[in-house]
């Protein structure tokens, strides 16, 4: 008994050595930062960017040829000589001219020849046809000065008077049909990007959620030593910003690019009927400085609509927890 107690009471004095217990650190974040969800998110946010930079993009451009397109159109109006059987068109040609030329705010007149009025119909009668026997309108345009109000219904009653045939057209109704289309465009481009807006928000609380319930025995365990909802929120809402200006960047960047690229083919194309035609539709298919910032502005609002839309299911999932 006593070898024993002697055998159990032996104590080795190691002084001032001390061994030395591994302390663990937990060197991993709450979220992992390499997940699947994670990358899928990634790549769903850069997918909507995208998407959303290419419409405001688009809306961008069609705005601004719509306002050259306006300004263009207004600063010019027309005068139709029709011919009349007794009257000479070109005697009434120059009474027009000099009637439009002496009114104020007028900077030029130019009528246009026989040739040039006929040339105006090729793109509906083609080339090659003899117009002789046609009564083919003679063509007048005036330049209008910047910021001048002309007295259009005096113009048109005194050209009416000097020259029966003659009509006076201020091009109204295509400057509001370029706002009606201008506006319809605009509107589908606020509609898409609200879609867009809408399936982030919609994604993100499902990706929010799932990392939620991945991490749900982690989070129990921060409940139980007394982290706050507030502690627990933040690591999330780091995670799922990073995430998201992330996922913007390439977005972002890749309209750009593909801005910049189109840019490079319409000057390819220009020149050629297919070109001409996207020219006049859209300019030269090139954004401004101030569309470039409107994208980099647009992307940043995405990633903190994703960050706010983690914040809202972040908490409303740990009042369930809860």
């Amino acid at each position: 008994m006593s070898d024993a107690g002697d055998h159990h009471g032996v104590l080795v004095d190691l002084g001032r050595e001390r061994p030395r217990v591994p302390v663990a650190r937990n060197v991993s974040p709450i979220v992992p930062r390499a997940s699947i969800a994670g990358r899928a998110l990634v790549a769903v946010v850069a997918i909507m960017t995208f998407l959303a930079s290419i419409t405001t993009g688009a809306v961008l451009l069609v705005s601004a040829s719509a306002a050259e397109w306006q300004s263009e159109v207004a600063s010019e109006i027309t005068i139709q000589v029709r011919p009349v059987v007794g009257r000479d068109i070109e005697r009434d040609v120059t009474t027009v001219v000099n009637a439009v030329r002496g009114q104020p705010g007028i900077l030029d007149v130019r009528p246009y020849t026989r040739e040039e009025s006929a040339k105006l119909l090729e793109p509906w009668l083609g080339s090659g046809l003899s117009l002789d026997d046609l009564p083919v309108p003679r063509m007048i345009v005036a330049q209008v000065a910047p910021g001048t109000r002309l007295d259009l219904e005096g113009l048109r009653g005194r050209v009416t008077q000097l020259v029966p045939s003659a009509s006076v057209d201020d091009h109204r109704a295509w400057i509001d049909r370029m706002r009606s289309m201008t506006g319809a465009t605009v509107f589908a481009g606020i509609g898409v990007l609200a879609l867009v807006i809408v399936a982030t928000i919609i994604s993100v609380s499902f990706a929010t959620r799932g990392a939620m319930a991945a991490n749900r025995p982690i989070v129990e365990v921060l409940h139980f030593v007394g982290a706050s909802d507030r502690y627990i929120a933040n690591r999330f809402l780091r995670h799922f910003l990073r995430l998201g200006f992330e996922g913007g960047a390439i977005g972002c960047v890749a309209a750009m690019l593909m801005f910049g690229f189109s840019e490079s083919i319409a000057k390819w194309f220009s020149g050629t009927p297919v070109g001409d035609q996207f020219a006049a539709l859209l300019g030269t298919f090139s954004l401004r400085p101030s569309g470039y910032i409107v994208l980099v502005v647009q992307t940043v609002l995405i990633a903190a609509i994703t960050a706010w839309a983690s914040r809202s299911t972040l908490f409303a999932t740990l009042d369930d927890i809860d």
